[in-house]
């Protein structure tokens, strides 16, 4: 376990203080809790922005692929036979 200092703001130390004391939890199991859920909030924020990146490579090469067989299609029309 690593030692940290850190400074809160009053409002943001006050509030967790009576939090900590309604849940009866210590205030640094509390603390490590609360960091862990940012943490896993962030991991989820940052995959749905690399998702969304990712999806609009792939539909761009999807649009390309179905002009390309649309194109195809069209050509196989125009030389069958009605």
């Amino acid at each position: 376990m690593k030692n940290l200092s850190l400074k809160l703001e009053d409002d943001i130390f006050e509030e967790t203080e009576k939090i900590v004391n309604k849940v009866k939890k210590n205030r640094n199991r509390y603390i490590n809790e609360a960091i862990e859920f940012y943490n896993r909030l962030q991991r989820r924020r940052l995959l749905s922005k690399q998702l969304s990146k990712e999806s609009k490579i792939v539909a761009k090469d999807s649009l390309e692929v179905l002009a390309e067989f649309e194109r195809g299609s069209v050509e196989r029309n125009k030389h069958s036979p009605d």
